[in-house]
């Protein structure tokens, strides 16, 4: 569903009533006799309030608050208030569990006592229709199939959708166990949700999100029940101006507020949007079982049936290149053929028979096409209490 949101407030919608809180104080805002602060870029003067580690490992989990004094477009002063933080962790303390539509008044309630602890008064009705600066919309794949999430995430090393998405960076972290496609305005992830957590009990700086110490103690429940296998994929969108264009693709041409933002169906449809982008980049060559090059010539002769031997063995050859080398690899390569090569042979590969293989991306778009929460520790617990009381 949800995992990471930014709200800003502007001034006049929410009230500081404990400005030491914050470091330095909001105080000196407002107050020029407060005393000397720094100045940012842009002369901004920025002000935060974070949970500290000691709080996220006694399960307090709260949001990341700053406070700037800024300059605006019309040339005067204001000073919005940024909420960041994941949601299913204010309302479960961890992101296994995912959350639904129905859970939104909770999470409102949740995050006005939680703010109000950090010193912030807020009325619901300016949380309900906050402005939405960044959103993360997200799914846990559970693989139920004894497939692991790095059978995922060596098919998507293959591919180069970077021009196909207008991402300028692609990041491999953990051994292959993280994947990430980066733009300036989004950023597309995929990981191996368990292994990520292993990671953070080494550092938080080796895990894919943050605030991992909130949850470091369920790595032990989760790795009890065998087979768990739990692939993560989430959506990055973070400029208020990328909401705005993907809602517009997705048919959901809505003003990105927090009540508009936090639903299931959208969430469902800007993930699907994502992986219909990242199946068109696969090509079609991959989907044909490849365990020798014997096995892949039946298979492609089967699907095939018509085709001459010359260009089976062009193909044979792509195959055998792509399955060692992937996409991009190959496209380095080949780039003194110029691009035109590559179309080319992507048209050819687009004209094969079909395979009858399940495809590679089949599990992931059946189950956020169902989109059923998954309550993962609910089950983990369900399942520890049925062994405890048997």
């Amino acid at each position: 569903m949800i995992d990471t949101i930014v709200l800003t407030l502007k001034t006049g919608m929410y009230t500081i009533f404990e400005p030491d809180n914050f470091s330095p104080s909001t105080r000196g805002l407002t107050d020029p006799t407060a005393g000397y602060y720094r100045l940012g870029g842009r002369s901004n003067i920025t002000c935060k309030q974070n949970p500290t580690s000691n709080e996220l490992k006694k399960g307090i989990y709260k949001p990341r608050l700053t406070v700037t004094k800024r300059i605006n477009r019309e040339g005067n002063f204001e000073i919005p208030l940024k909420i960041e933080f994941s949601i299913p962790k204010l309302l479960y303390g961890n992101n296994f569990d995912e959350l639904t539509d129905a859970d939104f008044p909770a999470v409102i309630q949740k995050l006005k006592i939680v703010l109000k602890e950090m010193g912030v008064r807020v009325f619901e009705q300016f949380l309900i229709n906050a402005p939405v600066s960044s959103v993360h919309y997200s799914k846990n794949i559970a693989l139920t199939d004894y497939t692991t999430p790095y059978t995922y995430l060596s098919q998507l090393t293959k591919l180069n959708i970077n021009k196909r998405l207008d991402t300028n960076r692609t990041d491999f972290r953990n051994e292959g166990h993280s994947f990430k496609y980066r733009a300036n305005s989004f950023e597309i992830v995929f990981y191996d949700k368990i292994k990520d957590l292993e990671q953070a009990k080494i550092s938080e700086k080796r895990a894919e999100e943050n605030d991992n110490a909130l949850q470091l103690g369920l790595f032990d429940l989760l790795t009890k029940q065998k087979p768990l296998e739990v692939l993560r994929v989430e959506i990055r969108l973070n400029r208020r101006q990328k909401i705005n264009q993907i809602l517009k693709k997705i048919d959901k041409g809505v003003e990105p507020t927090f009540t508009n933002i936090f639903s299931q169906d959208t969430a469902k449809k800007v993930l699907l949007h994502y992986i219909s982008e990242i199946e068109e980049a696969y090509p079609p060559l991959l989907a044909y079982q490849y365990d020798s090059p014997k096995k892949f010539f039946t298979g492609f002769l089967t699907a095939n049936p018509k085709i001459k031997l010359t260009p089976i063995l062009k193909m044979l050859g792509l195959r055998v290149l792509l399955e060692e080398i992937g996409i991009r690899e190959f496209r380095e390569m080949t780039k003194r053929y110029g691009s035109s090569a590559w179309y080319s042979l992507n048209k050819e590969m687009k004209g094969l028979g079909k395979t009858g293989e399940v495809g590679v991306f089949s599990l992931l778009r059946k189950q956020i096409t169902e989109f059923e929460p998954l309550k993962l520790l609910a089950n983990q617990n369900e399942m520890l209490n049925n062994v405890k009381y048997s």
